[in-house]
């Protein structure tokens, strides 16, 4: 476990990406608390992933200052789609096990 030192400035740990009971454990490590105003029952979640923070991190903020965490994202800014799911113009060509396949005819005609 990280322990910051006792000075009366830490550097702000990378919470981006963590499950909310491992970014509480990672922000308390480096003196600083932990605020999220999408989650009024934060000190209850476990299992969601943290998705943006401020400030960043490395950047240097007093002892016991409070970092915002969210586990949502906003509008506009991301939320998982995979994008408009359109037929591609032009198509891909044709192909696959089609070209793989010998023309129709005598089975055996390789072998006489």
């Amino acid at each position: 476990m990280h322990r910051t030192p006792n000075t009366p400035e830490v550097r702000v740990p990378k919470l981006v990406g963590l499950m909310a009971m491992d970014a509480r454990e990672r922000a308390r490590a480096h003196g600083v608390l932990l605020g999220a105003p999408d989650r009024p029952e934060f000190q209850l979640s476990v299992v969601d992933y943290v998705v943006r923070q401020y400030p960043p991190p490395g950047v240097a903020i007093p002892r016991g200052a409070v970092v915002t965490v969210w586990f949502d994202f906003g509008e506009g800014e991301g939320g998982g789609g995979a994008g408009v799911r359109e037929p591609r113009v032009p198509k891909p060509p044709r192909g696959g096990l089609e070209r793989e396949l010998d023309r129709p005819g005598d089975a055996f005609e390789v072998t006489r």
